[in-house]
Order: structure tokens, then C-alpha cells, then sequence
């Protein structure tokens, strides 16, 4: 995949992260409403999304502010965090704790943003070899 096309992927992963995240922090209401969950019967689950909103906020930063080999690390760790995400996600669907179209759409949404942080690491030799054969060059 070309750099250029790699960029596209992570700057769609940062604004996904950071508009989700931040609608969740501020606005969990609409948000569960979205859902087809009553805010008003389930406070918990406000505070819940308030929670996952910080999250997703400074994962979506660490995107448009990290560079290099942090960068790649805040991918990688993201691959794990959006796939656990859409296993929670598809775990709640089966289970119909969630209206289906609410649960089909929250583990759409956590599935293309684990193909996103995959699409968006640069898997080139330089990266996934630098730290190591740079160690080697000065260890001689």
C-alpha cells in the first residue's frame, strides 16, 4: 500500500476516533438514543459512553500528533483495542442486548476501524526492522 493511501487510512481512523469519541463524551444521550437505548432508564450507560469517549478521544490524537515509530505503535496498539471492539460489539448483537440495527451498526463501525489501523501501518523493512538493525549498526 502506498504511503499516500496509508496516510488517507490513518487520518480517516483520527477523525472516526475523534468525532465518536468526542459525540460520546458530550453528547452520550443522543448518542444511546442512536442506539435505541432510553438514557433515562440507563444512567449507567451514560457513564459508560463518557468513559469510552475519553478513550476514543486520545486515540484519535495520538493519530494526528504521534510521528514515526510512535505513530506506528499507537496502530498497532489500535488494531488490538478496535478488535476487542468488535468482538464486544458482535458478542452484545448475538446476545440481543441491543436492538439489532443498533448492534449491527456498533460492530460495523469497531470492524472498519480495526481494517483501518491495518490498512494504515507501514509494514516496510525500515520499520519493522529499523529499531533493530540500527541497534546492530552501532553495537559494531
Amino acid at each position: 500500500m502506498t504511503r499516500e493511501l496509508r496516510d488517507l487510512a490513518r487520518l480517516a481512523l483520527a477523525v472516526i476516533r475523534s468525532v465518536n469519541g468526542l459525540l460520546a463524551l458530550f453528547t452520550p444521550k443522543v448518542l444511546l438514543r442512536k442506539l435505541e437505548v432510553d438514557p433515562d432508564q440507563n444512567g449507567a450507560a451514560i457513564y459508560a459512553l463518557r468513559m469510552f469517549g475519553v478513550r476514543t478521544v486520545f486515540l484519535g490524537a495520538e493519530l494526528f500528533m504521534k510521528e514515526g515509530a510512535e505513530r506506528e505503535r499507537a496502530l498497532q496498539t489500535g488494531v488490538i483495542i478496535h478488535a476487542s471492539d468488535t468482538v464486544s460489539a458482535a458478542i452484545v448483537w448475538a446476545r440481543g442486548y441491543l436492538p439489532r440495527r443498533a448492534a449491527a451498526v456498533a460492530t460495523l463501525i469497531s470492524c472498519v476501524n480495526t481494517l483501518l489501523a491495518l490498512a494504515a501501518q507501514d509494514r516496510t523493512w525500515d520499520v519493522l526492522h529499523g529499531a533493530r538493525d540500527q541497534a546492530e549498526a552501532w553495537a559494531a
